[in-house]
């Protein structure tokens, strides 16, 4: 089909971008296709938080997800890519208290469903800005079937897997020691919290001891603690069984500073006999490790902090206090008192939540938690299987492993509004509990439980429960699950990933998808990650309003290895947009010669020229590699064939020698080089296509095309018939001779415009016959006013040479210079390289600069100096050579 539009003169993103998206989503080209016949594959978008603007990050794993999804769609696969969003908890939820707490409120001046009413508001706005991100970004998502973990579906789905967990003695609620946020208040698995290295101390107190007992001539023991606010919590002071140095004390008693209470030396194997004293302090409802020490022994827990981290009525005088305030009240109070014996600063690694920033507390709380022993061991051996989950690249199984091989049992109870909310009630009189997909019928007996669900726990269920589940007869549940592939980030593989996979074969006896691509983080250009502190982070949707869509899913594509992190660099966006305005140039010009053609056909092998041959060979081979590529989710080799293909053969000399056949009288040679031309560029556009949506289709449309859309036309294959080795060694021969004239012509200052002899000597006769019946490229490339191919050749004294494969390259000199003219100008050159290096080398001798100066300067400075001495060197040796041929 032939087309009316005409190409821009100039490549410009926004006008190219302009109204696609709309146009594709009019046309419905990212829905199913609804063959039966075909194969069906999909995948689910990893569901972006409702809780801000998209970030590169997601720009870099949406576009991996796109340019798989478009290629399989171009295959002929009956593509899903089923896109959602989560509603994310206690991150969503922390983002809307930080908005009330500016208007001077709280949830609690609400109440919950007012609130409630307020994320709903905020989870809209951020959706639409989420919308429009997609959208700009080109992906190509069947939003008919958008999901959102709140929504009416994905609830059924989680309450039944919470029910049937219970049923099964997988649910359990206990009282643990649990990460606690303070500021949101709320219980933390163990992934949701990040250690950062913080200032703090080493507290030597003196705990006396008790009843007269003295030990080393002394009346006390000392304990170091790092975090004396826990001490009016302290039930015991234990010691290594093994520990020779204090088995005389096990079960004599030792008195609490400050609270006077009396407590127990006991002995535990937790002690390490060789760390600071070997003695520490229990505190069984504030560390998780004294915790279990105490349900060794039978110790009482005693909770000092109350839910927003302030000290409660056990701490006594201190009730009321901050925490931290609480810590300086008691070192004061200890010190005043003779009981603080010395205080050493450290830095030590101290847990914060990952998303209020807060220091999170151990804290004794009674929480609901998933029984994982079970689930891991279930995961664990399916990856002995047939069906095990395939990671890209295979080095993260071994995290996997390691992490299911060492889970701890999972909280999943979160003290927030927004969210599933647990189903369980409790009977006011009795305390019965009850758990069930229903509330219980007299329900004004019972009371539910006001938590809510860990949203990992929902998104969890996410490539099945968006798809219909736990409706196993869903259309789309049985048609595509389990999914293809999932591709997300390596830092979400614990919270995410291996929930999905013990979720799903707990539940559908299937892993949730076939393949997951970890890619890594985008980092800055120094390398840093990218964070608000830094001030270092870029907006995709500011980097495509400067670069387009294009450039920067071109840039994020051909920068990808499997598992790596990725650097930000506007340099590299320069060159994304400059590759992507050599197609534009080159598919302007190749569209400019096409005529009238309507349908291009590709003419008969026999009358391929050198040129023909070579381009179709090249682009077979350049299809194979990159659907080899994409296979092995390797997109940055597969870019880096395309952008060789594309800018050296295509461009660089295909499109070069065109020129040729275009401008001959011969229509039959000039319609075969159209024909030729616009078949290559068509089936560059579709390998790009994936890739670069946006131009590629405006392209695509300007040309004669089959289809009304490159999102839904066939993806190039490879054809056997158009491989031709000989015809690629050929031209290989042919670049190499061309390459070797301008070489010499470089050398020399020649320009291209003054046209030389060229005289080749070989006694290969292929590789005569090769460019003899290519003179027409040999002179329109190089510029030829005689040119001669043989063995026995008069070869001026005065040339200049090159060799190459089986031949030598020859061009006299005079036909290229005046050699009186270049010997002056070599001598003018070589003065003044001569004052550079003298320069340079006073500068460096000078230890004054040495020493001052910046370490980069002066590298700068020793860098100018070796390049000035190959300069020089390489001047005087020219210079040498050409008085030696004058004097011959």
């Amino acid at each position: 089909m032939a087309s009316n539009k005409e190409m821009s003169k100039k490549y410009n993103p926004s006008e190219v971008e302009e109204g696609q998206y709309q146009t594709w989503l009019e046309e419905g080209v990212f829905k199913p296709s609804g063959d039966k016949k075909a194969k069906p594959f999909s995948i689910v978008l990893p569901p972006p938080n409702v809780t801000g603007k998209l970030h590169l990050g997601h720009a870099w794993d949406t576009t991996l997800q796109d340019m798989i999804i478009r290629q399989k769609r171009m295959q002929g696969f009956d593509t899903l890519w089923l896109p959602g969003m989560d509603h994310a908890g206690i991150a969503t939820q922390a983002k809307v208290e930080a908005k009330l707490r500016e208007e001077g409120i709280s949830r609690y001046d609400l109440g919950r469903d007012k609130f409630i009413d307020q994320v709903w508001e905020w989870k809209d706005s951020f959706a639409d800005t989420i919308h429009k991100q997609w959208a700009k970004l080109g992906l190509s998502l069947d939003y008919d079937r958008e999901r959102f973990t709140l929504d009416e579906g994905l609830s059924e789905a989680v309450t039944k897997v919470f029910v049937d967990l219970y049923n099964k003695g997988l649910i359990y609620r206990g009282e643990y020691i649990i990460n606690w946020d303070p500021q949101a208040r709320t219980a933390l698995s163990d992934i949701e919290v990040i250690h950062e290295d913080d200032k703090g101390a080493f507290y030597h107190v003196k705990y006396p001891l008790a009843d007269g007992v003295t030990y080393n001539g002394k009346d006390y023991i000392e304990i170091a603690t790092t975090r004396p606010e826990t001490m009016m919590g302290d039930v015991a002071i234990a010691v290594s069984p093994s520990d020779e140095r204090y088995k005389d004390l096990v079960g004599k008693e030792v008195i609490v500073p400050l609270v006077n209470r009396k407590v127990p030396i006991i002995a535990d194997q937790y002690v390490d006999p060789e760390f600071g004293t070997g003695m520490v302090k229990i505190t069984p409802a504030h560390d998780p490790n004294d915790f279990l020490v105490g349900n060794r022994h039978n110790l009482e827990r005693i909770n000092t902090m109350n839910e927003d981290a302030t000290m409660n009525e056990n701490a006594g005088k201190y009730n009321g206090m901050d925490r931290f305030e609480a810590r300086k009240a008691i070192v004061n109070d200890l010190e005043e008192l003779g009981l603080m014996l010395k205080i050493d600063p450290i830095v030590h690694s101290v847990g914060h939540s990952e998303r209020t920033g807060v220091q999170v507390e151990s804290r004794l709380s009674t929480q609901w938690f998933v029984k994982m022993k079970p689930l891991a061991e279930m995961a664990l051996n399916n990856q002995k299987t047939d069906d095990r989950v395939n990671f890209v690249p295979e080095r993260f199984e071994n995290t996997f492993t390691h992490w299911m091989d060492n889970v701890h049992d999972w909280v999943i109870s979160r003290q927030l509004w927004w969210g599933h909310r647990i189903p369980a009630w409790y009977h006011k009189e009795t305390g019965e509990i009850y758990v069930g997909a229903e509330a219980p019928k007299d329900i004004e007996n019972w009371e539910q439980d006001n938590d809510v669900l860990d949203t990992w726990f929902s998104s969890g269920l996410w490539p099945f429960s968006t798809m219909g589940w736990p409706n196993e007869e869903a259309e789309d549940y049985k048609r595509y699950f389990p999914t293809n592939t999932l591709v997300t980030g390596y830092d979400i593989l614990f919270f995410w990933v291996s929930r999905m996979i013990f979720q799903s074969l707990e539940f559908t006896n299937e892993r949730p998808f076939k393949d997951v691509l970890l890619h890594g983080l985008i980092r800055d250009e120094q390398g840093r990650k990218m964070s608000k502190s830094l001030g270092n982070g870029i907006d995709p949707m500011d980097v495509i309003d400067k670069y387009g869509s294009d450039a920067l899913r071109w840039f994020l594509s051909n920068g990808t290895t499997p598992g790596q992190d990725l650097r930000f660099s506007y340099d590299k966006m320069d060159s994304a947009w400059n590759f992507i305005n050599k197609i534009w140039n080159a598919s302007r010009y190749v569209i400019m010669n096409l005529n009238d053609i309507d349908t291009p056909k590709l003419p008969d092998q026999s009358e391929w020229q050198l040129a023909d041959q070579w381009i179709m060979s090249r682009l077979n081979e350049v299809i194979g590699h990159v659907t080899r590529e994409f296979d092995k989710y390797n997109f940055g080799e597969a870019g880096r064939a395309l952008y060789e293909f594309i800018w050296n053969d295509f461009c660089d000399w295909y499109i070069e020698m065109s020129k040729e056949a275009l401008s001959s009288d011969d229509d039959q040679l000039r319609s075969n080089t159209q024909n030729i031309l616009a078949y290559v560029l068509d089936q560059t556009l579709r390998l790009l296509h994936p890739i670069m949506p946006f131009v590629t289709e405006n392209i695509w449309q300007t040309m004669p095309h089959d289809g009304n859309s490159l999102v839904t036309a066939k993806y190039p294959e490879v054809n056997d018939e158009f491989n031709n080795p000989k015809a690629e060694a050929n031209m290989a021969s042919l670049i190499d001779l061309i390459k070797a004239v301008r070489n010499i012509r470089s050398e020399a200052n020649a320009p291209l415009s003054s046209a030389v002899d060229i005289l080749i000597k070989t006694d290969n006769v292929d590789l005569k016959a090769i460019f003899e019946e290519n003179k027409e490229y040999i002179d329109r490339f190089l510029h030829a006013k005689n040119l001669e191919i043989g063995n026995d050749l008069d070869i001026p004294n005065l040339s200049m040479s090159a060799v190459i494969t089986d031949a030598t390259v020859f061009i006299p000199l005079e036909e290229l210079i005046s050699l009186d003219e270049e010997v002056s100008r070599l001598e003018k050159e070589i003065k003044k390289f001569e004052s550079e290096v003298e320069r340079t080398n006073k500068k460096l001798s000078n230890e004054k600069f040495v020493s001052n100066a910046p370490e980069s300067v002066v590298n700068e400075e020793k860098e100018k100096q070796a390049d000035y001495q190959n300069k020089l060197k390489a001047a005087q040796e020219r210079l040498v050579e050409i008085k030696n041929q004058l004097n011959s």
